[in-house]
């Protein structure tokens, strides 16, 4: 008679643990194939439990296949064959990720947003106005670009602080930009080639590489991408941020946008991808203009993102689609399903259409300009003055700090980290892998802590 004891198990529900017991006894061979089992009320005698829980658990089994039963006769361990399964040449733990942080003081990488910035009660009102008044659209699926209103407040945005005039219909809302530069690369096809600004944002180049596309980096100049390299690479698609170019700070000047929609303009194969990532937080002047204004031929993608203006973990995101595109993409690719809960896409089109976006975006800019300033005059006034200057401060939430030095850049980054700072040379951004030294730190303050600034130059003194 089999016997499973209770006794270390009493968190299981009794039926769930006898059908465990029994199925690793006959995964294991310690029930053959036909071997007939007890009869339910033999069983729950023997085990001291209730004749139901016999019946669940044989019936799970059942399900599943671990066991058959006969006509008015007893359940039997089914037959089948059982693969050997042979382990790893190397059988390595994995270790979590998480234990292996290192501390870290300062991050002068990564893009982050301190909670105290987040309007959390103004987000909770709104969320729960939404959830009070509309019910029933909470509860049906959105459409596949997204919902409607969310939709209306983006374009309405747009028109207002971009001078970018889209038709809600243009516009498909998703999970993140990588989420979308998915949709795009099946949309323009991955037989293309992908040009990129070099140097410029590694994920860009890893999203394409996952994605199975050949990408090509494209050297710059002072004035952007240089058309003429672009020609001969024999791209169809390029991919630029013209207003605010990352890690240089850079600007593309209209003459340069022009030589790049002319490029586009030879074939209709050919499309600009505009990543237009934090042109909210200029801090000099007004914010540049897009390339997607200018276009009037439908060659431009227009991309754009709230993780930079609300914060990284709102995965919301966009982008614009010319309407030649948009009728392949509904076409093509109609049958994707959004990837951003509606619950959040409501909330945020209530934040946008009630004046709390751009409320927001000023407090936050004028907090970023704040904080730059005291960063620099804190440069300007340390010892650290001597070795460095400063450049493209006025670009975005990053400037550039070239310092005189004879450290090679992988040696400025490990000393960096010994003084637990999280930082970057210009050199890593490269992605022809040259890696000639720059001796140019990236300073990206955006989730610096204001109390924490002038010990974060003394310990960027000390690396040089």
């Amino acid at each position: 008679m089999l016997t499973y004891s209770f006794a270390e198990n009493s968190n299981i529900i009794k039926y769930e643990y006898l059908y465990r017991c029994i199925k690793r006894d006959i995964l294991q061979g310690v029930l053959q194939p036909d071997v007939r089992l007890p009869s339910k009320r033999a069983f729950a005698k023997n085990q001291n439990v209730s004749v139901s829980t016999i019946e669940n658990a044989y019936a799970q089994l059942l399900l599943e296949g671990f066991i058959y039963s006969k006509p008015r006769s007893f359940f039997y361990v089914s037959s089948f064959i059982r693969p050997v399964m042979r382990k790893s040449i190397i059988d390595k733990k994995i270790e979590p990720s998480s234990s292996k942080k290192e501390r870290v003081f300062a991050d002068l990488v990564s893009n982050r947003t301190s909670a105290h910035q987040f309007p959390f009660a103004t987000w909770a009102k709104l969320m729960r106005e939404v959830i009070s008044k509309q019910k029933v659209w909470l509860m049906t699926p959105s459409e596949g670009q997204g919902v409607w209103p969310l939709r209306q407040a983006i374009a309405s945005h747009l028109r207002a602080f971009r001078g970018l005039e889209v038709h809600p219909d243009q516009i498909v809302v998703g999970a993140g930009t990588e989420y979308l530069y998915g949709l795009l690369i099946q949309l323009l096809g991955r037989e293309k080639k992908y040009a990129v600004e070099n140097p410029g944002y590694p994920k860009i180049w890893k999203i394409y590489q996952a994605n199975g596309v050949q990408w090509i980096p494209i050297d710059m100049d002072q004035k952007g991408l240089c058309p003429e390299k672009l020609e001969t690479s024999r791209a169809q698609v390029v991919h630029l941020s013209p207003s605010h170019h990352f890690p240089t700070g850079r600007v593309t000047p209209v003459g340069r946008r022009y030589e790049l929609f002319e490029w586009a303009l030879q074939s209709p194969e050919r499309f600009i991808i505009e990543d237009d990532y934090d042109s909210e937080f200029r801090l000099l002047g007004s914010p540049i203009s897009t390339m997607a204004s200018l276009d009037e031929a439908g060659k431009v993608v227009y991309m754009n993102t709230f993780t930079k203006s609300l914060t990284p973990t709102i995965r919301i995101s966009y982008m614009i689609l010319p309407w030649a595109l948009l009728t392949q993409f509904r076409e093509k690719l109609g049958f994707y399903a959004c990837t951003v809960s509606n619950f959040e896409q409501y909330t945020l089109a209530q934040f946008i259409q009630q004046g709390y976006l751009e409320k927001h975006i000023n407090r936050m800019r004028n907090g970023y300009r704040t904080l730059r300033d005291r960063l620099i005059q804190c440069i300007q006034q340390s010892p650290l003055q001597r070795y460095g200057e400063i450049q493209e401060e006025e670009a975005g939430l990053h400037f550039l700090l070239k310092v005189r030095t004879s450290y090679r850049d992988e040696e400025l980054v490990q000393r960096a980290a010994k003084q637990q700072l999280r930082i970057s040379c210009l050199s890593q951004y490269d992605a022809r892998l040259a890696r000639k030294p720059t001796r140019t730190f990236l300073i990206n303050y955006s989730g610096l802590e204001p109390g924490k600034i002038e010990e974060t130059i003394i310990r960027l003194q000390k690396c040089l």
